[in-house]
């Protein structure tokens, strides 16, 4: 006899189980799917915590990175000289080396007057070094002076002057006691660090931090030639850099690691969202063994028949684990619809990365899973209590 066949002439105790208390059923399914939007919710905001760190990093047009070892992040970075740049060309492989200018500065908004902090990048407008199309689009404009490009998905107030661009008006502000002009917008996002970016040259970028020197950078944007090793030019930096101790060289993809790390692993932010995945789960496996005991306890005397009947103690845990299952699947199709609801209200609020992807959908599903058979398996142990004596 086949499977299905088995499956299908089986009697679905546990299904008409929960379906012969219907409160406790929906109670049941509440349960979980609350657990289930608990951890969505916390993975959510870890995955936009650090997907939002590294949108620039990703699209880099360099194959390998020279930044500080002091530095602990994108935002809080330390300088280093631009010599270290002229000294990287000599290295066999490297067929260029550009700098890249990162700061801080205080916007103020030219609608409301606030002032608010925003990440600030100055670029060779010669060599783009992003690959983002509306920057690349618009290099000219920034070559104008005091003229900036601006993330139209900046957080927050910044809102309004993005409105007022795209109605065609002229934008200033003030910076430092500079009048700043936005030339064009680009598409990038908000993230933990920054809750605005813009983009200009790197004159426009030194004459709004008059008392940074041109001469150090924050970061060296290194393209090799078609030939080259990564991985052997990378070493052949670092050796040659090594008595220096200010800077050292990573790869486009270890550069994104050293900021997902950041974030994920030194920040209390990302150790939270980490724990509250971890509470989620344990909270499901409570509800779920709490539903599970209950129903068990109120169908012992059932059990115990069974087992009078010469039923097997493996049918037994078999009834309990379709219950598990059961739950399992009806309270996470309710948990991921409302989270997807969520997830677009938290996009469009906290201008975050916030998806509810396939993967991540289909790891909350096995979690589920996870944490109904667990619950079963702790339930079971009830049902060795089961005697026949105690009923007849």
């Amino acid at each position: 006899m086949s499977l299905i066949k088995i499956l299908r002439s089986r009697t679905p105790l546990g299904l008409l189980q929960l379906k012969h208390d219907k409160g406790r059923l929906i109670s049941a399914i509440s349960g979980i799917a609350f657990a289930d939007i608990l951890v969505f919710l916390q993975l959510g905001f870890f995955y936009a915590l650090t997907d939002s760190s590294v949108l620039l990093h990703k699209s880099l047009r360099a194959d390998l990175v020279l930044m500080n070892p002091q530095a602990l992040n994108w935002t809080d970075i330390n300088t280093f000289s631009r010599r270290r740049l002229y000294q990287a060309m000599d290295v066999p492989g490297v067929a260029s080396a550009d700098a890249l200018y990162i700061n801080s500065v205080r916007w103020k908004n030219p609608q409301t007057r606030q002032k608010t902090s925003i990440m600030a990048i100055g670029i060779n407008a010669n060599r783009p070094p992003f690959d983002l199309p509306e920057v690349n689009r618009n290099l000219d404009k920034i070559n104008l002076a005091d003229t900036v490009l601006f993330d139209r998905f900046s957080r927050g107030e910044y809102q309004k002057a993005i409105a007022a661009y795209e109605e065609g008006k002229t934008v200033t502000t003030e910076i430092r006691r500079r009048t700043i002009t936005i030339g064009g917008l680009f598409s990038l996002g908000a993230s933990f660090g920054a809750d605005a970016t813009m983009i200009t040259n790197q004159d426009n970028f030194m004459r709004l931090f008059p008392r940074s020197e041109p001469s150090t950078v924050s970061l060296g944007l290194i393209r090799l030639q078609p030939d080259a090793d990564i991985i052997q030019v990378r070493d052949a930096l670092n050796n040659y850099f090594a008595k220096l101790e200010d800077v050292r060289a990573m790869t486009k993809e270890e550069f994104i690691a050293f900021e997902h790390a950041f974030w994920a692993q030194t920040r209390p932010i990302g150790v939270t969202f980490g724990l509250g995945v971890v509470i989620g789960f344990i909270v499901g496996l409570v509800l779920v063994y709490q539903i599970l005991s209950t129903d068990v306890n109120d169908h012992m005397a059932e059990y115990a028949t069974f087992k009078a009947m010469g039923y097997r103690h493996s049918y037994l845990l078999g009834i309990v684990f379709e219950e598990a299952l059961i739950l399992a699947v009806c309270g996470f199709i309710p948990g991921v619809a409302v989270s997807l609801g969520l997830y677009h209200v938290l996009r469009i609020r906290t201008a975050l990365p916030i998806y509810l992807t396939l993967s991540r959908g289909m790891l909350v599903f096995v979690m589920t899973l996870v944490m109904c058979i667990l619950s079963g398996a702790i339930t079971a142990r009830k049902l060795k209590s089961a005697d026949p004596a105690d009923i007849f």
